[in-house]
């Protein structure tokens, strides 16, 4: 169900746990985006937000087969660095712009050790699922900065199974 306001986005894998769990429903809202594109309104994204979007065409790990057809899926993620910012990870710790993030939605149990810096290239943003174990979420710390034309749009509402505001 596509609209030009909002669409329908299902979580499909452990990624963002435990702030999503697969099977859940939500209302991407697609207005923000728009509103920015044209003018009306600043920037559309923070950090924090839950955004949907294809991951980077040139990654490897962007790609999945279905019934022999090879496309790139939309995930959701949560931004943690926006253009120009500073992402590394130490000791189990994510740091934007030298500052440790407070990070009450994140799991931090098999968490990865270190990320060497890497700052965020205008048009872009860095992304990482709430699940941080090692293996449990394909994110820019594999893949790198996501490009805004790949994002759908932000995720702010949980329609299903309970209906509701999403963590922030």
């Amino acid at each position: 169900m596509t609209t030009f306001l909002c669409t329908l986005a299902r979580v499909d894998g452990e990624s963002m746990e435990p702030t999503l769990q697969s099977g859940q429903m939500l209302l991407l809202l697609k207005y923000p985006r728009w509103l920015h594109a044209w003018g009306l309104s600043g920037p559309y994204l923070h950090r924090g937000d839950l955004v949907i979007f294809k991951a980077p065409a040139e990654s490897p790990y962007s790609y999945e087969t279905i019934y022999g057809v090879t496309h790139r899926p939309y995930n959701v993620k949560r931004v943690i660095g926006l253009a120009g910012d500073t992402v590394a990870v130490e000791d189990g710790r994510v740091y934007v712009n030298g500052r440790p993030l407070a990070e009450s939605y994140a799991s931090t149990e098999g968490y990865v050790n270190t990320q060497p810096p890497e700052v965020v290239p205008p048009g872009k943003v860095w992304v990482m699922g709430d699940n941080r174990r090692t293996g449990a979420s394909l994110d820019s710390r594999a893949y790198g900065p996501v490009d805004l034309r790949d994002v759908a749009g932000t995720a702010d509402l949980r329609l299903w199974p309970r209906p509701g505001l999403v963590a922030r």
